[in-house]
């Protein structure tokens, strides 16, 4: 049975009433980063959306507890999982009896009922599951589902990070790396920060806003990271994981001459740091590439501190392809509630074949993100045109 775990039954979560349930629900369960306390409490606080937090019965004595929000596509009402897309690798935290195998849940069973309880929503569309997390696995990856169109990158840390770097193209690695330092001492000096204050977090988030509004403009695609209570979203995230130490969600960031070049967020689940975001500035001194030097320094930390998996998250791109030896396929549910879901589902599922296909074929997603720089750059004025 699927139900929403409000004080009265089928009302919506808001605010910290719907944080401290979810909250009391998991427990300590096991999740991933996008389904944690903090996550839900962050952006229930700040997005603005209406919130379900459901959970399925299994009759076994546990419970699978999944956060979701609640959007319009066009005249259809989603339910997804909070944080929408940047919320990746996705898995839900099972409440009683942890780390127990998948059971016997039903896709009809769970449509009839939350369609009992919600009238509203016209289809559930959970994206980017992981089969697993820290070695359980996910109770959700014995329905029927689909791959979802991006893979994700990561490597095995094994043996440390020198032995890393023996299967890594090391040599040349720490050749470039040294080049780069003599690069940036020459510029002004390089330092690697991580933000362990609330200013330290503000000023990180700031920078790195800027940096991705800036790519995405040459890349010709949205600003997923525009809206103003997305932003809050993250800063209230980061700011309030200081609590903890070490907090689960942490900035770094690479300083040249006293400015910010590159920056990420990262997210600890377990023996895992997962990249969650990074960007780096396009400015003089893009070129050298102070991003990579960037990742180089925190998988390097991530060995020191004894991490099994350093998680590049999802994604395809070049510079993670130059670390990782780990190829991770996500999985897609889509459950239509409503008839007019079930329409919704059929585009959906074409929708995400059709983008597999495209990204799976180099030749094909090079054309497609050439087509989109192009469209993106500046056109010259008409008087300037011959």
């Amino acid at each position: 049975m699927i139900q929403p775990a409000t004080p009265d039954a089928g009302s919506s979560l808001s605010g910290s009433t719907g944080a401290d349930i979810y909250s009391r629900l998991i427990g300590d369960a096991l999740c991933a980063p996008a389904q944690s306390p903090a996550w839900v409490a962050a952006w229930m606080r700040h997005s603005g959306l209406d919130h379900l937090i459901a959970t399925i019965d299994r009759g076994d004595g546990t419970q699978i507890v999944l956060p979701l929000e609640i959007v319009a596509r066009g005249p259809f009402r989603v339910a997804r999982f909070m944080g929408g897309s940047h919320a990746n690798g996705n898995f839900p935290a099972v409440a009683g009896v942890p780390r127990r195998a998948a059971g016997s849940v039903d896709l009809a069973a769970i449509s009839a009922a939350v369609r009992a309880q919600r009238p509203d929503i016209d289809l559930v569309h959970l994206e980017r599951l992981t089969d697993e997390q820290s070695g359980a696995a996910n109770p959700l990856a014995g329905l029927a589902s689909m791959q979802s169109p991006n893979i994700a990158l990561s490597v095995d840390l094994a043996g440390g990070f020198d032995a890393l770097l023996t299967r890594a193209s090391g040599k040349r690695k720490r050749k470039k790396h040294r080049s780069q330092t003599r690069k940036y001492e020459a510029a002004g000096g390089v330092r690697r920060l991580e933000a362990t204050t609330v200013d330290e977090v503000d000023r990180l988030l700031t920078a790195f806003f800027a940096m991705k509004r800036e790519r995405f403009r040459k890349m010709g695609v949205a600003d997923v990271f525009a809206d103003a209570q997305v932003q809050l979203f993250f800063r209230s995230l980061f700011a309030d994981a200081l609590r903890s130490s070490p907090p689960q969600f942490v900035l770094h960031g690479i300083e040249v001459g006293g400015v910010l070049r590159a920056i990420s967020g990262s997210s600890r689940a377990g023996g895992r740091l997962i990249c969650e975001f990074g960007a780096i500035a396009e400015d003089d001194l893009v070129n050298s590439s102070p991003g990579e030097f960037l990742f180089f320094e925190n998988i390097r930390e991530a060995c020191e501190q004894g991490y099994a998996i350093y998680d590049f998250s999802v994604g395809d791109e070049h510079y993670k392809r130059l670390w990782c030896d780990i190829e991770t396929k996500h999985f897609d549910l889509v459950i239509p509630v409503t008839l007019k879901g079930r329409g919704l589902a059929a585009v959906i599922r074409l929708a995400s074949g059709i983008k597999r296909f495209v990204k799976s074929n180099e030749l094909i997603w090079g054309l497609v993100k050439r087509l989109r720089k192009q469209a993106a750059a500046p056109q010259p004025a008409a008087d300037d045109a011959d």
